[in-house]
């Protein structure tokens, strides 16, 4: 598939310069019709029918294995959720911090992340995301490393593999802003969360965490498709591996959709969206604006403008038809450059700045 045939598929940039995957993907027609059709089974056959019951865990299933072959795990590690947050909370859960214990992560995380964190019972230690003084920060009672692969803020790349060899501790990484523009390879790390409806451009809603090691996790949240089988007080036998953190029964058309997302995905889309991002920074900077360019970088791109104003530029932006936004506080805006991303979008972008 063609650059132009593929970015056809998505109707909002008819109309926009759509730069806003960071927080939500742009949507294509292949996912929308999988999911209406998914819809109308429902409505045709019923929605609670064994025979449907069983298609959908099916479907389930085929999803975890495309997860698992994107992740390189395999798909029994592979637990299906809502959010990056609600892996994040599915370990925290199972993990049982307590005051005693340590987890080191960066100023610079999503509330998805820190939020869970702080209600954890540990005491969370944050430093500046850079890698030295993340292994510098543990002490002995550090029990987790917990951070991002890909900084939501600037686009800055951390060496989450090396960060657990060099510490020896287990790890949970948010894949929210690296599961899509970035090839990963979660194999190894201890926890890897994944957001369906940011770069991989699923249904609202969507989402994974891998669990290495599923049997040194307690399952905090259980929910039917947890169990293997329970008893009338509530005991019950885990599903085996990943399967029993799955937290609830996603709606079938959102996995049906997720579904379609994932097999859109074109073989060439990491080196487009690379270069895309470079030729971003670089139309920004002769623009005269203030670019993060951290060494280590995906394809977010964030620019430097006065707190006071980042609001209104956003705001402004949106009426010329270009989708950005700013990052609370930290005076910055923010534009998520995708394998879909055109010369002419980036053009409107500096038009409309």
């Amino acid at each position: 598939m063609t650059f132009e045939e593929a970015r056809a598929q998505f109707p909002v940039f008819e109309r926009f310069a759509y730069l806003q995957a960071g927080s939500v993907g742009p949507l294509a027609r292949s996912t929308l019709d999988a999911m209406v059709a998914e819809e109308e089974t429902g409505l045709r056959d019923g929605r609670g029918t064994f025979a449907r019951f069983e298609r959908v865990l099916a479907k389930r299933e085929e999803l975890r294995a495309a997860l698992g072959a994107l992740l390189g795990v395999d798909a029994g590690l592979v637990a299906i959720t809502a959010s990056t947050t609600e892996g994040c909370n599915i370990v925290l859960q199972g993990l049982d911090l307590g005051p005693g214990d340590e987890v080191v992560t960066t100023t610079h995380e999503h509330f998805g992340l820190i939020g869970p964190l702080h209600v954890s019972g540990a005491k969370v230690v944050a430093v500046e995301p850079d890698p030295e003084l993340i292994v510098a920060a543990v002490t002995p009672q550090t029990r987790l490393l917990a951070l991002s692969h890909v900084l939501w803020t600037t686009g800055q790349i951390l060496p989450v593999h090396r960060l657990k060899e060099e510490t020896g501790l287990p790890i949970l990484v948010d894949g929210a802003q690296s599961v899509g523009p970035l090839p990963v390879d979660a194999a190894g790390l201890d926890f890897y969360t994944v957001s369906g409806q940011k770069w991989l451009s699923g249904p609202d809603g969507t989402g994974a965490l891998v669990v290495a090691d599923p049997e040194s996790l307690r399952v905090g949240h259980p929910s039917y498709l947890s169990q293997e089988r329970y008893e009338v007080d509530g005991a019950f036998q885990p599903k085996e591996g990943a399967r029993r953190f799955d937290p609830n029964f996603s709606p079938p058309s959102a996995i049906a959709g997720f579904i379609a997302a994932l097999g859109a995905l074109p073989g060439w889309r990491f080196e487009r969206a690379a270069a895309t991002a470079e030729r971003c920074r670089e139309l920004l900077r002769e623009a005269g604006k203030d670019v993060v360019v951290p060494e280590e970088r995906a394809t977010l791109v964030s620019w430097r403008e006065p707190v006071e104003e980042s609001v209104d530029i956003v705001a402004r932006l949106a009426e010329a038809g270009v989708i950005v936004r700013e990052l609370p506080g930290r005076g910055l805006v923010r534009a998520s450059v995708g394998w879909w991303t055109s010369d002419d979008d980036l053009e409107r972008l500096v038009a409309a700045l």
